[in-house]
């Protein structure tokens, strides 16, 4: 049968049956049932002692507490193209979830003869599964697709139908995107907020053409942050760590001078850049800008971007580093001309 056919079928019996209804695209890739809709995490997730529950059996689990925190903190965005995995597979079903799902659908038969009957002979006739494995209760998941939107492209591309997998057995070698702690990692990485970078500046108020700013940041405000990303029923994790290591500043003017001329301040003994002190004026600083312009009547807008170094470690000793984030703020700074004094 077409995918379309099916897809439009499946969605169709959603509706029929008052489960809740996905889009077709999304109601094939996952065949989520109602607590795998597109994006959703718990902080908790396990079977209940009578192995009703559903999809919460994979859910991720994630630790926030050593993550950035408060009202100025924000997502890093990666500098290269990547984003996390838009679908993985993992545990999702016990054996009378999985029944209690698929059985409505086929008994309000929108779906079609020839899906029903391929559906019935796949896990309740023996042709792999029988009876939904029921006799296997407790000794392994049904494992289905989880599903993000906001990580396009690719968030369609998990089709294949729901298997079993027994507790302690890897999910079959010809699976792409079976749920391990680099999984786990990758979707971490969405997870990690840092402080916002509004840069300390000196003059404060207001600055002086050709007269060099300092800019620093609080050492204290700007140290490493993680989030672990876990599946209890499976007994994996993985945690990812941002650092910063670096801030650009981008003056919001060509009429200006960086310091250093990259405009890229590394961090050094846990501070950027370097707090301006009195007997500094004729000093050139670290990290800074001067402006050639007047800002006029208005201001300029001074970015302040910092770059965080992005690593993962996982349960089973695996690790490596992603690519790195950024996460950057805009402050309005007033530029005015020097003014002489005549005698």
């Amino acid at each position: 049968m077409p995918a379309v056919n099916q897809l439009a079928r499946v969605a169709t019996a959603f509706s029929l049956v008052c489960i809740p209804l996905l889009t077709a695209q999304a109601a094939y890739a996952g065949g989520r049932g109602d607590a795998g809709t597109a994006g959703q995490t718990q902080e908790t997730g396990n079977a209940s002692d009578d192995g009703t529950l559903s999809s919460k059996v994979g859910v991720i689990v994630y630790d926030r507490s050593k993550n950035g925190s408060g009202s100025s903190v924000g997502p890093v965005t990666s500098t290269t193209p990547w984003t996390p995995p838009a679908c993985w597979y993992a545990p999702k079903y016990t054996p009378a979830a999985l029944k209690a799902y698929l059985e409505p659908i086929w008994e309000a038969g929108s779906t079609g003869d020839q899906w029903d009957s391929e559906q019935r002979d796949r896990y309740v006739n023996g042709h792999p599964y029988k009876d939904f494995n029921q006799d296997k209760t407790g000794d392994g998941y049904w494992w289905d697709s989880y599903v993000n939107e906001s990580f396009p492209p690719g968030w369609d591309k998990c089709t294949e139908p729901i298997f079993w997998v027994d507790k302690g057995d890897p999910p079959p070698a010809n699976v792409e995107n079976a749920v391990t702690p680099k999984i786990l990692a990758e979707l971490a990485y969405n997870e990690i907020r840092v402080p916002s970078t509004k840069v300390t500046l000196a003059p404060a108020n207001a600055t002086k053409v050709n007269l060099p700013t300092w800019a620093w940041l609080d050492g204290a405000q700007f140290k490493p942050v993680s989030v672990t990303a876990s599946i209890p029923v499976l007994g994996i994790s993985a945690t990812t760590t941002a650092e910063p290591v670096s801030l650009k500043i981008d003056p919001g003017t060509t009429d200006a001078t960086t310091y250093p001329a990259s405009g890229v301040c590394q961090l050094n003994g846990g501070r950027i850049g370097e707090p301006y002190a009195k007997g500094k004026a004729d000093e050139t600083p670290p990290c800074g800008v001067k402006y050639l312009r007047s800002s006029g009547n208005g201001t300029y807008p001074l970015k302040a971007t910092i770059t965080w170094k992005i690593s993962w470690t996982g349960s089973d000793g695996t690790g490596d580093d992603l690519p790195d984030g950024t996460f950057g703020a805009t402050q309005d700074v007033t530029v005015q001309e020097i003014q002489a004094v005549n005698r």
